[in-house]
């Protein structure tokens, strides 16, 4: 069983497809939090601000997994919401 469910996710609100473009939109920011994390620490490290490698300075939750996975839990804790276009 896949966790959670498209249910939880959409609270009935949604459609799968709906879903799927929200969490592609999700999975870009999460991306893009990503490489601006990951310029950050290469900028420290060829500045000689610090001598831990890379990876120590990414955040794990970033490095570790894969963008629509962060999306999908981020949208369920609440991060990210999605909305219809004409609700105010």
């Amino acid at each position: 069983m896949i966790y959670p469910t498209i249910e939880e996710l959409t609270k009935n609100e949604f459609n799968r497809y709906e879903l799927v473009v929200g969490v592609a939109k999700c999975a870009r920011i999460v991306t893009d939090e990503y490489v601006e994390m990951k310029n950050k620490a290469q900028k420290m490290i060829d500045n000689h601000e610090t001598d831990k490698p890379l990876s120590a300075l990414v955040d794990p939750m970033y490095r570790d997994k894969k963008a629509v996975t962060i999306a999908i839990s981020d949208l369920e804790m609440g991060r990210f919401k999605m909305v219809h276009p004409d609700k105010n």
